[in-house]
């Protein structure tokens, strides 16, 4: 019996062929989701940039003794928080007195231990005649 070597691939290259196949449409898989969820995350983390930003801004002034508050909005927590910068600091900035602004946002993801984002500047008291 004489047989002709056909061509064409074995049984055993066909296996290994569609497990690496298989194994790279996991990986793909896995790349893809990953970056979906990183997408939803610095989605809310802008989120909680632009929230930080607007407390800030609608406190550009401190009353005299400072200003506190906290809230919530659409399932983020915040706090606004004040404070009197020394006078002895490096920077001379005259007879305005100057505050210490900060705003801390939290906010449930999912996670165990949530997110949070803090920012911090620096503001004049109204009574400097600002």
């Amino acid at each position: 019996m004489d047989r002709r070597k056909e061509g064409g691939f074995s049984l055993i290259e066909m296996i290994v062929a569609i497990v690496i196949l298989a194994l790279s449409l996991g990986m793909l898989y896995q790349a893809a989701a990953g970056a979906t969820r990183n997408v939803r995350i610095d989605e809310r983390y802008s989120y909680a940039v632009l929230m930080a930003q607007s407390v800030l801004a609608e406190n550009s002034v401190v009353a005299v003794g400072g200003v506190s508050g906290a809230g919530e909005t659409e399932g983020y927590r915040w706090r606004l928080s004040s404070r009197p910068l020394a006078s002895g600091s490096s920077v001379d900035v005259g007879p305005v007195p100057l505050y210490a602004l900060e705003v801390h946002i939290e906010w449930d993801d999912g996670s165990s231990s949530g997110r949070q984002l803090t920012l911090v500047t620096v503001v004049p008291e109204a009574s400097a005649g600002v």
